[in-house]
């Protein structure tokens, strides 16, 4: 009997602790939930107000030769003398490099006195051709001889200018690679001729920029030290945008150069496509980027609430809204991860520009 009493007051108690625990925690839930709806959290605004917004946008380019040549002959042959002054000026038409040319010059010489002969020749056979000493028939064949001997010695007045390496226009060499008495190939490069007066500067602009160049246009750039700044002016664009790049090539000419300039290096380029006085410039921080759309949280009827926004040109700091808000707009920039469509808003901060 007593262990029977035992084992009923056993279940009792146990019955009176689950039922304590379970009190107890009811009451905690309720009061965390209760703490919750008391904590609010505090955003940083910013109210939208037109600004003064310069569109420039900076992009690498490369300086390039206006004119720049790999000198190569066409022809083999042993080099007997050389006129390459290194970073020296040379006029168009000066001879750089002469080959061997003796045996073309014998050919040369036979072939102009065989045609002497066969010109005199020709000469009497015309006379007698007059009063039918000949046929026509000889004359014909002569005169084809004469005419063929001419066309050979014009074969060789080729290979003999072959021979010659002529300065193709204004400018300076670079470093020679040859030496008297070498025997060079058409491939061998001999060195480098390049117009110094004019240099040409490409770069690339994104697509949504290509509408904006135009010819004429004027760019400015400055090189690694960015020290000083030097200006060029767009000669030609390419007529397509590069599929990979999605961005067009654009050539510009710099008419004032300076030693600092030297072709092949990098610049970066400045481009500027005027100004916006009634911009609509929004903080970075404010914008949600998505999958497809970029979205911002306004402050309406003291509520969240979420747009859609396209915008335009990024700054370091703010990015200008085309389209989705208005001036006067109150744009959340800090605590948006908190927030979702119509959360309350309480401020810690609010600017206005």
């Amino acid at each position: 009997m007593k262990k029977k009493s035992k084992w009923i007051y056993g279940v009792i108690l146990l019955l009176i602790i689950i039922t304590w625990f379970f009190i107890n925690r009811s009451k905690n839930k309720e009061t965390i939930s209760l703490s919750k709806n008391k904590v609010q959290i505090k955003v940083d605004a910013y109210v939208v107000a037109p600004t003064v917004l310069i569109n420039e946008i900076s992009v690498s380019g490369s300086l390039l030769g206006f004119e720049e040549v790999t000198l190569k002959n066409e022809i083999a042959g042993r080099v007997i003398k050389i006129n390459l002054p290194e970073g020296q000026f040379v006029k168009q038409g000066t001879l750089l490099v002469k080959l061997f040319d003796d045996d073309i010059q014998a050919n040369l010489k036979k072939l102009q006195s065989q045609w002497s002969i066969q010109e005199q020749l020709c000469k009497r056979q015309a006379e007698l051709l007059k009063v039918n000493g000949i046929s026509q028939n000889d004359y014909d064949q002569s005169l084809l001889q004469l005419n063929s001997i001419k066309a050979d010695i014009e074969v060789q007045k080729v290979h003999l200018r072959k021979t010659e390496i002529l300065a193709p226009f204004d400018g300076v060499i670079g470093l020679r690679n040859i030496s008297v008495g070498a025997v060079i190939e058409p491939s061998t490069n001999l060195a480098t001729i390049r117009r110094m007066e004019k240099l040409k500067l490409d770069f690339s602009v994104p697509e949504k920029y290509s509408p904006e160049i135009k010819q004429g246009m004027k760019v400015k750039f400055t090189m690694y030290d960015e020290a000083n700044s030097y200006e060029a002016t767009v000669i030609a664009t390419e007529h397509g945008i590069d599929e990979d790049t999605r961005s067009l090539k654009v050539r510009a000419v710099v008419t004032s150069p300076s030693e600092h300039l030297i072709p092949g290096a990098f610049a970066n380029v400045l481009l500027s496509f005027g100004e916006n006085k009634n911009a609509i410039m929004i903080p970075t921080e404010a914008i949600i980027p998505q999958e497809k759309d970029k979205s911002v949280i306004i402050a309406k009827n003291g509520k969240a609430h979420f747009v859609y926004v396209k915008t335009g040109v990024r700054q370091a700091s703010k990015i200008e809204i085309i389209e989705g808000i208005q001036q006067g707009d109150t744009v959340i920039t800090n605590g948006i991860q908190f927030l979702k469509e119509g959360s309350k808003l309480n401020y810690s901060n609010v600017k206005t520009n």
